[in-house]
């Protein structure tokens, strides 16, 4: 596979996070996919947010599970921004998306919008829990699945492998050679969160890695700086 770079919720270093602007942003931006996080609403909706509650991302507050649609379209996600669907989100941009999921119930209503919109070539499936994935697997065998792990134990492998993952994302502190190696030669790929400084791009480098999930594209951090020189 040619080298991913992953727009992380969008561009969120300068844009709301998982928000349809964000998105829209990380396209135009040049990314290769986009990676967003969806929770079930109260009455079933796949709702794009990371946390489990709307507190920090909006001007609401409570758990999304004990929300309905209709009471989380009321908030601000920032600038204005109502918090998407994944639908919508599916309809806002052309690019591949990255869809992680937190649990069982979510997977199977993710499931069903895949199949229903037959976007399962566009849209891999992310998870740090292997039963979400291994629902997906089994729902969806021709979807792409993503292990998202912190633990990067002898047990990696054989856990991305039972899910049907050819991609795992790890996180880039906790990367070694040795790790990479392992994946490589299991035929697994190896993308890496956070990456945002030179610093980081430099390790993604020497790591041999596949891809990369940025909070800000190395293109759009360059044309920043550019932008703050020029008024300086």
């Amino acid at each position: 596979m040619s080298f991913l770079t992953v727009g992380h919720r969008g561009v969120m270093a300068v844009e709301p996070e998982n928000t349809l602007r964000s998105f829209r942003r990380a396209e135009r931006e040049g990314v290769d996919q986009i990676e967003l996080d969806l929770h079930l609403s109260k009455d079933g909706a796949l709702v794009v947010m990371h946390d489990a509650t709307v507190d920090r991302t909006t001007d609401g507050a409570g758990p999304i599970r004990d929300l309905t649609l209709a009471e989380i379209r009321r908030l601000d996600a920032g600038l204005g921004e109502q918090v998407p669907v994944f639908e919508e989100v599916l309809d806002a941009v052309r690019c591949p998306v990255q869809a992680e999921i937190k649990d069982v119930a979510a997977a199977r209503v993710l499931a069903s919008v895949l199949r229903e919109r037959e976007e399962t070539g566009r849209v891999s499936v992310l998870s740090f829990h292997d039963e979400a994935l291994a629902e997906i697997h089994a729902l969806l065998p021709g979807a792409a699945t993503v292990l998202v792990a912190s633990e990067l134990g002898p047990d990696l492998v054989p856990r991305a492998q039972a899910v049907g993952a050819r991609l795992v994302s790890l996180d880039l502190t906790r990367l070694t050679l040795e790790v990479v190696g392992r994946c490589h030669d299991a035929g697994i790929a190896v993308m890496a969160w956070s990456v945002n400084t030179p610093q980081d791009w430099a390790l993604v480098r020497a790591l041999r890695l596949d891809g990369a999930a940025t909070d800000l594209p190395p293109a759009l951090g360059r044309d920043l700086k550019e932008e703050e020189a020029d008024r300086i």
